[in-house]
């Protein structure tokens, strides 16, 4: 049992930088709220540009790694609906 144990623990160390690494996806939940979604985003490595709340839905700016992402949020469960990547105008 200790060893199980042991080996459950390792494995969830090993991966922990990896699933820091992951990008947000369609279908994750960041929050409803301004404070939950910027704590969400940020802690991926996302730098915020602007939340707006309007029309049933949350719009969300940010930046990582010098690509900038739009994403679209249910506004009733804080789900990704929607991303898109912004293009360069140059």
């Amino acid at each position: 049992m200790e060893t199980l144990k042991l080996l459950t623990l390792t494995g969830l160390i090993a991966t922990a930088p990896v699933l820091a690494l992951a990008n947000v996806g369609l279908g994750d939940k960041l929050g409803t709220s301004e404070a939950d979604i910027r704590a969400a985003l940020e802690a991926q490595g996302y730098q915020i540009e602007e939340i707006e709340f309007e029309g049933g839905k949350i719009e969300v700016e940010l930046i990582k790694d010098g690509v900038e992402t739009e994403l679209v949020l249910s506004d009733t469960d804080g789900v990704v609906t929607a991303i898109e990547l912004e293009e360069d105008d140059d």
